[in-house]
């Protein structure tokens, strides 16, 4: 999944400080999301020597310095030629699912304007677009932050 990061960030020209690229987390995915209310989906396709490719993936994590109630969609990246496919949709409604599970209320994302259709898959699932970022991603060069209120979430204590 660290490869499907850089190379989406690198095509999107976001490789400098303050983009996902450089997270610490990049490299260790497994390592990160395997904490209390943490989750990360990986798509794969079998491969025609029976191995698997890594085609995108997403996750769900508290927001840092964000409240109790409210978490971040995480890492959602996909290879051009995983994308049309409507696996976007699927992996969003999946994390989303996953963010009702651990009981937030909201699910918040950042992105750069450069990324249209990433924009309209969260404005067509409900996410509203915010005027300034929330929390402390460390992500400083994304210019586009969105909050989607999740329905029916359970109540689970942090």
């Amino acid at each position: 999944m660290a490869a499907v990061v850089r190379q989406v960030m690198t095509e999107h020209g976001a490789v400098g400080p303050g983009y996902s690229i450089n997270d610490p987390e990049v490299d260790a995915l497994s390592a990160a999301y395997s904490a209390p209310r943490h989750a990360f989906f990986v798509v794969v396709e079998p491969g025609s020597d029976g191995t698997e490719r890594v085609l995108g993936g997403a996750g769900i994590a508290p927001l840092a310095s964000g409240d109790a109630t409210t978490c971040e969609l995480r890492k959602m990246y996909f290879l051009p030629e995983a994308r049309g496919r409507g696996l976007g949709r699927q992996m969003l409604a999946r994390c989303i699912e996953s963010a009702r599970g651990f009981g937030f209320d909201r699910c918040y994302l950042e992105t750069l304007a450069s990324m249209g259709d990433a924009a309209r898959l969260y404005e067509a699932a409900g996410f509203r677009r915010l005027g300034a970022p929330l929390g402390a991603t460390g992500h400083f060069t994304c210019n586009r932050w969105y909050l989607l209120d999740v329905p029916g979430a359970a109540r689970v204590s942090p």
